[in-house]
């Protein structure tokens, strides 16, 4: 048995090599595995931080071995899709995946999404870890926020918000990708309900101090970034 970050599930040897040198290049510890029934055999006698896994494999679909890793663990599940594989992806989501990158990939975003998946893991492992980005915290255990060290009153739905983007902090969120982490995966309302809450934090985090750290990416989505 190990402790690894990262297990590399992709039947594609020219992806699942150029996965590797990135990795082994960010200094990350990883194991690969080529299908479905392989990778279920690694993720039972080893422990990782977050599964890398592709839909389509051989002898086990990507959302089978989802569903069967999210019966005995909450480890980050980000899945690698086809722009076929619209369907699968939908199942992959509702069976527990955190989030899904579509190929081809850029190598920088989908660093970007194992760094930000795996801070969410920290958080939902229990573990204290008080979120900051400049002079703005979050502490999810005590469910507080503090701004230049004054508490800040927010709802739940404002709190979660200002969770999944710190948590992301950098990186681009689709609206898509920000209604299935806060409002819920089976969420099928309106997505103005998030320009609103978008909106609700602004005037509580940003506009009564002068700052601005949450930014609107036309025709995307939202991001959230430290001030210069």
């Amino acid at each position: 048995m190990g402790v690894k970050d990262i297990l590399i599930v992709e039947d594609d040897r020219s992806i699942e090599r150029i996965l590797e040198l990135e990795l082994k290049h960010e200094n990350y510890s990883f194991d690969s595995a080529f299908d479905g029934v392989e990778a279920l055999d690694l993720f039972e006698v080893n422990t990782y931080r977050l599964v890398l896994l592709d839909i389509m494999l051989p002898k086990m679909s990507g959302t089978e071995v989802c569903r069967r890793i999210r019966r005995h663990s909450d480890v980050p599940v980000i899945m690698l899709t086809a722009k076929h594989d619209l369907s699968d992806k939908v199942g992959g989501l509702d069976l527990g995946a955190d989030d899904y990158i579509t190929k081809p990939f850029e190598m920088e975003e989908l660093l970007a999404r194992i760094r930000a998946s795996m801070r969410k893991g920290h958080i939902r492992s229990g573990e204290t870890e008080t979120l900051v980005m400049g002079d703005l915290s979050l502490n999810p255990q005590a469910h507080e926020v503090l701004k230049r060290g004054s508490p800040i009153e927010l709802t739940k739905t404002e709190f979660e918000l200002l969770k999944c983007l710190i948590v992301n902090k950098g990186l681009v969120l689709t609206r898509e990708q920000i209604l299935n982490q806060v409002w819920g995966y089976d969420y099928y309302g309106s997505t103005n309900v998030l320009d609103v809450y978008v909106r609700y934090l602004r005037n509580k985090i940003d506009i009564p101090y002068g700052t601005e750290t949450i930014h609107t990416v036309r025709g995307v989505g939202y991001t959230m970034k430290e001030q210069p």
